[in-house]
């Protein structure tokens, strides 16, 4: 079984090491194009051109199913990707947790690109599924820039201006850029307040590689070791992992794996 995943650059580490962890036999492709990001700022048509060619690339290699482990290219591009895809391969998109988030009864927080919060897509979700609770859109600007680059101190100073912007009685936030998801012990502790309970994060990389083996049929078999291959492509060509990739522990996870160029 082969899963391809696809992003704009490393966000797409989280689903990655998700569907590893579930499938630890399935041969994997990541498909990115960190040379031109961010997406966010871009007009729909520029990220759906760009997402179809990520999506061709990964495609070339014949996967089973095509997770698009990017918000942006979520909203604007799935339509264009499942035309052209679909039904010889399942595509697979990354939905903000805005649902299970509401569930606690709130309040909740959203963080999520700049170009997302306020969005008509994140507030139907939200009209869709938080209608009850009380729900705070924290734009997070450079986050995910600062994270895919590792950049410690920028990713920092980001934490510290979205948490800032976070109301202190949040019991749940939403991590609605696949990046984020990368820092969620370094959001924890942006949140954390003394005599308060910690905040629950709500991330989309594990929904997404239980539906994409849904998709293909296949059950969950975690075993204690890897035996896939990680294919990586960068821009359509074949590399190795980006090494801002490596400093986190999904990229260091995945990049144990055995390599199939």
């Amino acid at each position: 079984m082969k899963i391809a995943l696809m992003d704009s650059g490393i966000g797409l580490l989280a689903a990655a090491a998700a569907v590893r962890a579930l499938r630890p036999d399935a041969d994997l492709v990541l498909s990115s194009d960190p040379g031109s990001m961010p997406w966010g700022p871009r007009t729909p048509d520029d990220v759906t051109e760009r997402a179809l060619a990520v999506a061709r690339a990964a495609a070339a290699r014949r996967p089973d199913a095509l997770i698009v482990a990017c918000n942006t290219a979520s909203v604007h591009a799935l339509p264009a990707l499942r035309a052209e895809l679909e039904p010889g391969l399942p595509v697979v998109g990354t939905v903000p947790a805005i649902k299970p988030a509401a569930a606690g009864g709130g309040p909740v927080a959203i963080w999520a690109t700049p170009a997302t919060t306020g969005s008509p897509y994140q507030r139907g979700l939200i009209h869709d599924f938080a209608r009850h609770v009380e729900v705070t859109e924290v734009p997070c600007p450079g986050l995910a820039d600062a994270v895919q680059h590792a950049d410690e101190a920028a990713t920092g100073r980001a934490l510290a201006a979205a948490a800032a912007l976070t109301p202190p009685g949040v019991t749940d936030v939403v991590l609605g850029c696949t990046h984020y998801e990368l820092v969620a012990d370094r959001i924890r502790a942006a949140l954390r307040r003394p005599g308060v309970p910690e905040v629950t994060l709500h991330g989309s990389a594990e929904a997404v590689a239980a539906q994409a083996l849904r998709r293909v049929g296949a059950e969950p078999a975690p075993s204690a070791e890897p035996s896939g291959t990680l294919t990586v492509l960068l821009g359509g060509r074949p590399a190795g992992l980006p090494v801002p990739a490596l400093a986190y522990p999904q990229g260091v996870s995945l990049g144990a794996v055995s390599a199939a160029l």
